[in-house]
């Protein structure tokens, strides 16, 4: 596997390792406590008058549905269908984004990464849950798990297989750090039978989890 440093790392694949949650069905057992602390921690606030539960209920519901991740799908449709835009987004990844509007919280420095037949690239945060809300909205719960940040990096392909991706043995994998200081996006493939689909269309293709890395664009006829 590559080696790119800062920022990234690739990691020899080994298998094994304990079995990882995500919400594909798993176990979120070990996530508990701190949903409960959360949900205290909440309650405390609100009791107390520091925390407006209306204003932090509109601040999920922006991030959870009016944000998600069609913002992060618009921006892979258009470099899929506009190559001057790939090039841009390639090259200075936060100002293409920011051109279409979309900045701001945990967004403010960004890079694309490109899936090709010979890589595939996958994103984690190592640390805590670096994620650019402003692209791809609230992170997913098994990002901010200890199971997958802890296995992204060891066994890559073990925990694709996980989430139904299977990748030819000619692809090498890619895992990049998130940080503070920069965050991913994952552009995924274009599928095969796309052409002459328009932006609107394609973007539909695009999911959540393709932009991580632990998924793939549909195909036109599951969308």
């Amino acid at each position: 596997m590559d080696v790119a440093l800062p920022g990234c790392y690739a990691w020899a694949d080994r298998q094994g390792g304990a079995a990882m949650p995500h919400d594909h069905g798993h176990d979120h057992s070990e996530l508990d406590d701190m949903t409960a602390r959360v949900m205290a921690l909440e309650t405390l606030l609100s009791a107390k008058g520091l925390v407006d539960p209306a204003a932090l209920d509109e601040i999920i519901e922006t991030y959870e549905t009016r944000v998600g991740p069609r913002n992060g799908a618009a921006v892979v449709a258009r470099a899929w269908s506009d190559p001057e835009f790939r090039d841009w987004l390639e090259r200075d990844a936060t100002a293409a984004i920011g051109s279409m509007g979309f900045t701001g919280r945990q967004g403010e420095h960004m890079m694309a990464v490109f899936n090709t037949a010979e890589r595939h690239n996958m994103v984690v945060c190592t640390l805590c849950s670096c994620y650019p809300w402003s692209v791809l909205g609230m992170p997913p719960v098994w990002y901010k798990s200890l199971p997958y940040r802890a296995r992204a990096v060891r066994e890559p392909r073990a925990v694709l297989a996980e989430f139904g991706v299977t990748l030819p043995e000619g692809t090498s994998v890619r895992v990049w750090d998130s940080t503070a200081e920069m965050r991913y996006l994952v552009v995924p493939m274009r599928p095969e039978g796309t052409e002459g689909m328009s932006a609107e269309d394609l973007a539909r293709l695009v999911t959540r989890d393709s932009m991580v890395g632990t998924g793939l664009a549909l195909a036109p006829e599951a969308a």
